[in-house]
């Protein structure tokens, strides 16, 4: 009894779900999905190649603009004089030069006061008319006036009801729900809780579900949960594209979602990593005197940006090959993921799953066919 009422709930779920969600097949029999975020970012799938700091790249951006997705990259990946800037005239080059490619592209802005660069960053994103933000970690109302100025989306990192409803306030144009599964800075609360009380709350703006996925059966379910889309990173880490060093995309191939541990020694904000022998070997938390430093009003700032510079040059080491100090973000669904592939091929393997997977609902569903529950992982 109680498995036939979680199976009517969640068929009830798909149901109510597909009123917001139009699901086509085209020739190949693959699943197209248009709905609000869909039309709204101008991409052919539900999916965002999730910002990640010092992986993120312009090869990595152009082959999502290829596949039909979003590719975000945070602004802090390019620091220097110029780069910024010039990495954004290319991409919007690169856009207009293939105006046929169905993907688009947007920039990650860590909002807080102690990111130095925020103000210059944000000035040029808005010279260069960046089509989509996303934006962590404090007030995004200065991305919002200039992104809205010109007809740009703003999407916030949220975790909770509190955090999204200031972001709603603000004007926001839809939540990237971050739950615990996601690699980097990972919220407290699972995805199926999630994903349904931000949708509950806030009906009329898109959710993106981030965290722990990174194969179709996982983009399923959240498209059930509510969810407009989905914001996947760990499984681009291993991406052709990807610049970081073997030993860190091999890193991901071995490990278990179990090895995934948070640490605050990076950012002084719980950050999802690979429990390696150097992360074991400087701790997970702060101590006391730390936990002073970047509670007290007068100090947290700047001790809050030692911190965070402190954090980024081991992460920047660490992407290289040939270091010992292995410090290498990542989220739970490196339980997925067992290869390199370029990212196009990534994209088309999880339309493919995602094709499969809903058959096997509708399968598992009539009583005809068990579906799994994981989908078969490519050996």
């Amino acid at each position: 009894m109680h498995n036939f009422l979680s199976l009517s709930i969640l068929y009830l779920s798909c149901i109510i779900q597909s009123i917001n969600l139009s699901v086509t097949l085209n020739n190949q029999d693959k699943m197209k999905i248009s709905n609000k975020m869909t039309k709204e970012l101008g991409i052919e799938h539900p999916i965002i190649m999730a910002p990640m700091f010092l992986v993120s790249n312009e090869a990595m951006m152009r082959a999502a603009i290829e596949s039909g997705i979003m590719g975000v990259f945070p602004s802090l990946n390019f620091r220097n004089d110029g780069e910024l800037e010039k990495v954004l005239k290319n991409l919007n080059k690169y856009k207009s030069e293939n105006s046929g490619y169905t993907g688009n592209y947007g920039v990650n802005l860590i909002v807080q006061r102690s990111n130095p660069l925020f103000e210059k960053h944000l000035k040029i994103c808005g010279e260069q008319k960046v089509p989509f933000y996303i934006t962590s970690l404090g007030n995004p109302k200065p991305v919002i006036d200039i992104a809205h100025s010109y007809g740009a989306k703003v999407y916030c990192d949220v975790t909770n009801i509190e955090h999204a409803a200031k972001c709603a306030s603000l004007g926001c144009d839809g939540f990237i729900a971050v739950g615990q599964g996601a690699g980097g800075h990972a919220g407290p609360s699972p995805l199926h809780l999630l994903v349904p009380s931000l949708q509950h709350h806030f009906p009329d703006i898109p959710v993106i579900a981030a965290g722990g996925i990174a194969n179709g059966e996982g983009i399923l379910s959240a498209l059930c949960l509510g969810a407009q889309g989905v914001s996947i990173g760990t499984r681009f880490i291993n991406s052709t594209e990807s610049t970081v060093s073997d030993a860190y995309k091999q890193g991901i191939i071995d490990a278990k979602m179990e090895d995934i541990v948070l640490t605050e020694k990076l950012s002084g904000t719980p950050c999802n990593i690979i429990n390696t022998p150097y992360a074991k070997k400087i701790g997970y938390k702060q101590n006391w005197l730390e936990k002073l430093l970047s509670t007290n009003k007068t100090t947290k700032k700047y001790f809050k940006m030692l911190v965070q510079v402190k954090g980024m040059k081991k992460l920047e080491a660490a992407i290289h090959p040939n270091n010992y100090k292995t410090l290498w973000c990542a989220g739970q669904s490196v339980e997925l993921i067992n290869d390199v592939l370029p990212s196009k091929a990534i994209t088309e393997r999880l339309i493919n799953e995602l094709t499969e997977a809903r058959k096997n609902l509708l399968l598992t569903l009539s009583g005809e066919e068990k579906a799994p529950i994981l989908g078969e992982i490519n050996q």
